[in-house]
Formats: structure tokens, sequence, C-alpha cells
């Protein structure tokens, strides 16, 4: 059967439902819902309706994590604030804080929350999207369960760790990276598995200091495991530059834990003392800078065009159609499915059947036709 297209309002509506099924406050499933179905809009299946149950549904259902989000504000001073998100709904707590953090911008210049004790948040990307909508430069980083491993090393000691940074500019869309501090991110190699396709040359490392090559099943298992790990960008070694991924990975794991006291590396692979599963306890942060504190958001959006166009008129390698900009390819994906849809593949597709016949909801979807 392959990929079936669902519409965006059912997979909003189905999703909103389930979440709420399963003890999520209604505005707070719209928010989930919100953050999950952006990144099928850019095209980033990793994060999106694919994760739907097995990260976020089964987690609740599995009791290691709270749908009900306990936003709690630890410290807070003009521009800054420590929060504690008690295991709760990991999108919920990174739109509060991203928020929190706009609104101390627009009125200080700048804004920081930090956050511990959180869930998956999703794409990373929506948080600085959500600044640049409102005239702010935005920033955030996550940890996240220990799968990578440091150069010449061959254990995963932190997480994929995205550093993400969103900038306005005067184009249809906003300057937006957001990418994982590893060369590859455990969402790919997931979505690899679903999909059949093999896991890229280069990108894991073993326990023997090898590549790991072929069935990227197989080779999820290996850093389930702690047989195997995620090379940083650059690569395994320091040929190509993976130092440079390693120093940038360490950034955003103490970013997201030495300001809110939280916690790190091997205490974050959601299994307690005797293996059992475990809240995640992942730590966050949120930056926030204010364009009209500086020249203002005009300008800076003008500018900020003016640089990226720039570069994407420079001269093209030979074959090369065009040079693209950082969250254009995304905007593209964005035109080509607004009016159509999400595409679920066929696992996606059974995951869905089952959370909607567990809850008894009342959906009929396009595949069963």
């Amino acid at each position: 059967m392959g990929k079936v297209i669902l519409d965006w309002d059912t997979a909003r509506s189905f999703m909103e439902d389930a979440f709420k099924g399963v003890g999520v406050p209604a505005d707070d499933a719209k928010i989930v819902v919100d953050v999950l179905l952006e990144s099928d809009k850019r095209g980033i299946e990793s994060h999106g309706c694919n994760r739907f149950k097995p990260v976020y549904i089964d987690r609740i259902n599995d009791g290691i994590q709270n749908p009900v989000t306990n936003f709690e504000i630890i410290k807070e001073t003009e521009c800054t604030a420590v929060v504690d998100g008690h295991d709760g709904m990991g999108q919920v707590i990174g739109y509060k804080s991203m928020q929190m953090a706009i609104d101390k911008a627009k009125k200080y210049g700048m804004g920081m929350v930090v956050v511990r004790n959180s869930c998956h948040y999703g794409i990373a990307g929506y948080y600085p999207s959500m600044a640049c909508k409102q005239g702010c430069i935005g920033i955030t980083g996550t940890n996240a369960r220990p799968s990578v491993a440091p150069t010449f090393g061959v254990e995963g000691m932190f997480g994929t760790n995205p550093l993400t940074i969103g900038i306005p500019t005067d184009e249809d869309f906003d300057f937006i990276i957001d990418c994982a501090t590893s060369i590859t991110q455990n969402g790919k190699i997931e979505y690899y598995a679903r999909i059949g396709e093999d896991v890229h040359p280069g990108t894991i490392i073993d326990s023997d200091g090898n590549a790991v090559e072929g069935d990227a099943g197989v080779a999820l298992a290996k850093i389930r495991n702690g047989t195997a790990a995620l090379a940083t960008l650059g690569g395994i070694g320091e040929a190509l530059g993976g130092y440079k991924g390693y120093g940038y990975a360490m950034v955003v794991e103490l970013l997201s834990s030495v300001l809110q006291d939280g916690l790190y590396g091997k205490d974050l692979d959601g299994k307690d003392e005797n293996g059992n599963k475990r809240p995640y306890h992942l730590g966050h942060f949120f930056i926030a800078i204010d364009t009209d504190h500086f020249l203002g958001e005009e300008l800076c959006r003008k500018k900020a065009g003016e640089i990226i166009r720039s570069v994407r008129a420079s001269k093209k390698q030979p074959g090369a159609d065009r040079i693209w900009s950082a969250n254009e390819k995304e905007w593209n994906v964005w035109l080509q499915r607004k009016d159509s849809g999400v595409p679920i593949n066929e696992s996606v597709q059974a995951e869905m059947n089952k959370v909607r016949d567990d809850l008894k909801l009342d959906y009929k979807f396009p595949w069963e036709n």
C-alpha cells in the first residue's frame, strides 16, 4: 500500500482527541499536535506523526510521562527564569518557556529560560520560529538520551543535542537552522528502519571503533543496547572535523543542565538501576533577542534577506541547480503539502489504527477505504 495522504484537519483532530483520551488537557493537546504537525509540514517526518504513538502516547501509558503538565517556575528575574517541567509534555513546556523568553525580550531586550525535568519537546525549530514571528531572534537546544560518542570515544555519552537558531528575514520564510550536533539523529535511524533504508556509512561507530553499516533496525538495536553510538558532525575521528560537532554538542549539554541543575549524560537514558523504564528528565534552554531593542525588526529582516540572497546568488558548483538557505526546502515542502496533507506510511497507519481502537475514537482513515 505504501504511504497514504491524511488531510491536515483529520490528522490534527484525531491526534488531539487521542492525547485528550490519555489525559492531556485540551489546550495542551492543541500545542502538542501543532508542534508534531509542524514537523510534517516541513518534511521532517522523523519528528511528526512517526513519533505520535511510540514517543508520546506509549510513554504516557507506560507512566513515564505526565499527561498533565505542572509548569513550575523555580526562580525568575526580569530577563531569566528557571523552570521545572515535572516530566510533563515537552511541547507544552517548550511553548510556554519560549513565549516567556520572548515576552521578557520584548520588555528588556533579551530573555532566557532554562528547563529541567522535561520530556522530548518535538521539532526544535518550532520554538525559534515562534520568536521570528514575533520579531525576535530565537535560540534553543535540548539534551537527550545518551546515544552519541565523543571524538575518539565509542560510548554514547550525550544526546543528539540540536543547537537551533532562527533569524527573521524579509523572505517568505525565516532563516531557521535546526539540526542535531551528530551527523544523524535517532529519529532518522528509526525512520530508516521503518522504511527499510540502510544506515548511511560513517554515521555510527561500534564499540570496537568500526563504522556500522547495513540494516538500520540492527544498528538502532546496537545503539539502544550500548554496543554502538552515533558520530558527531564531522564524522568519526578528527580528519573531517568531528571534534567540532563534539564541541557544539557539549555546549548544548552544558546549557541544558548547568543553569537549571538538571540531569545529564547517562542519567537521561530513561532507565533506573534495575533497567526499568523511568522518565527521561530532559533539560532545555530558550533564548529570545528582540530586534526592536537594536535597530529594528524591519532593518533586521531586510539585512538578513540581503545576506541570504547574496549567498544564494554566488557561483554554484558544476551540476548544481541552486544554492539553498536554511528553512527554504522546508518552506517548499509546505507549499507542496498545504492543500493535501501528511504522508502516512504503513507502520504509522497501523499505530494510528491501534490508538483509535484502544481509545474507541470514531475515525475512519483513508487507508481503510
